[in-house]
């Protein structure tokens, strides 16, 4: 590697060991239920921990694996369009399946994102890779998704970075009921946090979350509405600068 490799190896490592630690926090326990499993592959033992690790950076459509600290191998991948973001944050690989529909190329791999159905699976479309191209999923080339599907297990932890503000990617985003994204699981993390907010973090805006955001901002002298906007992630301590 150059400096340059280095530098970024270093990088990546503290943002895993980062997230991890709000991994644990969250008790990221979620499932989203594929049952499609390639049945020539064995799961491992529930209390037994993959020894790879996938590290996804949205600011460049790279995924890297690990095994344990080593850097193996690197991709292009094609993430999630503006209007339908690729799920930031730390999840698992829950599933697995060779031709898993139309679209979706020769493999795919499931992760436990609450709020939706997420996956790293193949492409009838090569051209799309390295852009924002996907409904929130990250697509792989075919030959490099059957390499990597061969090589992970179930439970292996996907790191999903978007950006300098955690959760939040690399803005700030208003919102309201009904939302599902990152950017819901953060605000839910801090008005958990303040003791607002006693549901799930699941990322899904719902009626729980609106209770506990108009009780926010009636005790922050915000107005009395259901959006996440400038104001309110300020008074949450949410900040452009963090």
């Amino acid at each position: 590697m150059g400096g340059k490799d280095y530098k970024k190896f270093g990088l990546i490592v503290f943002y895993i060991l980062l997230v991890s630690i709000l991994y644990v926090t969250m008790g990221n326990n979620h499932q989203n239920g594929f049952s499609q499993e390639d049945s020539s592959q064995t799961s491992i033992a529930a209390d037994q921990e993959s020894e790879y690790n996938i590290y996804i950076d949205l600011t460049e459509s790279m995924l890297y694996l690990f095994k344990g600290e080593e850097l193996v191998k690197k991709y292009v991948i094609a993430q999630g369009k503006s209007k339908s973001p690729s799920p930031i944050g730390v999840w698992e690989i829950i599933s697995k399946a060779r031709n898993w529909g139309t679209g979706f190329g020769t493999r795919w791999m499931g992760l436990n994102v609450p709020w939706g159905s997420y996956g790293i699976h193949g492409t009838n479309r090569p051209g799309s890779i390295g852009r924002m191209a996907s409904a929130g999923c990250f697509r792989m080339h075919n030959t490099d998704v059957e390499e990597l599907y061969d090589i992970v297990p179930y439970k292996t932890k996907v790191y999903v970075y978007g950006g300098p503000y955690r959760n939040l990617g690399s803005s700030l985003q208003v919102l309201q009921p009904g939302d599902r994204k990152s950017h819901v699981l953060e605000v839910q993390i801090r008005l958990k946090a303040k003791g607002y907010y006693q549901g799930a973090l699941d990322g899904i805006y719902g009626e729980g979350m609106k209770r506990a955001l108009l009780e926010f901002k009636k005790d922050m002298g915000l107005p009395n509405t259901h959006f996440v906007d400038q104001q309110t992630y300020e008074a949450l301590g949410i900040l452009a600068f963090e």
